[in-house]
């Protein structure tokens, strides 16, 4: 966080602190306007900070110190009072939040899929093997476990490298010619107006999606009832109760950015939650789906149970 930041006057606007990326700023906008129609008085702005996760982008994030290098500066800015509230995707916080820090509200869940971008001089393989789309020894550039896990237990053929950035820079790095395709989440492409570039949607049953995949998140001190009640009036509940399940069985299963872990709850009618977690090893060789369904009002002990369940019938050293 930039030293010259100093706290802003509450009665000149309410600050939302957010990464710098066009994705990032396209979705704090989406918060402004969503509380500007719900009627908050208080004029509304956006501050702009870079991330550690954000600027060192050659290493894994878990080789870094994980997901909350995505949000370290942006919650100390927060906590520090410089900004009011922060804007994130709530796939890209870390599971337990830093002291002082809650998540508010969420907005309405987008697209959860994930879907394959296939590189300009990549032809698409017509033989009927699973994901036909990728040619057989196809090199595919991600930093997700979850997805090399997924994908190399489909297609054993496919290699990975890494590949980290922004959406754009990651459509950049495709054309260079390292990579045959990449895989990213449609949530963020549609945002961006991008999601024509999908050459493959890839559905739950291929490959599930990350916890909180989808969803922005809108968190706040958790000492300021005040602001806490002003984001509230935008909160989906749908959307929240989906992502306290999804999160909670991530912290069951003591998830990190080398845990490939995957989580996916949706409401259904009647008040009814159903959600469905994964757990593989990153070489393919192991992979466990299970589902649980309940009471939504039961959101997080859904969550833990099946974390549980994945856990107890896992390999244990894939926790270690």
């Amino acid at each position: 966080m930039s030293a010259a930041l100093k706290p802003v006057p509450h009665e000149a606007a309410l600050l939302a602190g957010t990464r710098g990326s066009p994705l990032a700023l396209v979705q704090t906008r989406m918060v402004l306007k969503a509380l500007r129609e719900a009627g908050e008085p208080a004029p509304l702005d956006a501050l702009p900070l870079t991330t550690t996760g954000d600027a060192e982008q050659r290493q894994h994030l878990a080789d870094l110190g994980g997901k909350g290098l995505f949000a370290k500066e942006i919650h100390e800015a927060l906590l520090d009072g410089h900004v009011d509230f922060a804007v994130h995707s709530l796939k890209d916080l870390e599971t337990e939040l830093p002291p002082g820090v809650v998540i508010a509200a969420v907005l309405p869940r987008e697209d959860v899929l994930d879907v394959i971008i296939l590189a300009p001089d990549c032809p698409p393989d017509e033989r009927r093997v699973p994901l036909c789309g990728l040619p057989v020894g196809a090199r595919i550039g991600t930093a997700s476990a979850r997805r090399v896990a997924q994908l190399r237990h489909l297609r054993p053929d496919l290699r990975f490298g890494l590949m980290r950035g922004n959406v754009q820079t990651r459509l950049r790095k495709l054309e260079s010619g390292d990579f045959a395709a990449t895989i990213l989440a449609m949530a963020g492409l549609r945002r961006l107006g991008l999601d024509g570039r999908a050459a493959l949607v890839l559905e739950p049953e291929t490959m599930l999606p990350a916890a909180g995949q989808g969803i922005i998140a809108i968190t706040a001190r958790a000492e300021d009832g005040v602001m806490r009640a002003r984001l509230a009036a935008i909160d989906d509940a749908p959307a929240h109760l989906a992502a306290i399940a999804e999160r909670a069985l991530v912290a069951a299963l003591d998830g990190s950015c080398r845990s490939p872990i995957a989580a996916h709850a949706r409401l259904l009618p009647g008040n009814r939650l159903h959600i469905t977690g994964l757990v593989a090893r990153e070489d393919g060789s192991f992979l466990l789906r299970r589902s649980l369904e309940g009471d939504a009002a039961e959101a997080a002990r859904l969550g833990t149970a099946l974390g549980e369940e994945l856990r107890a019938d896992s390999p244990a050293d894939l926790f270690g």
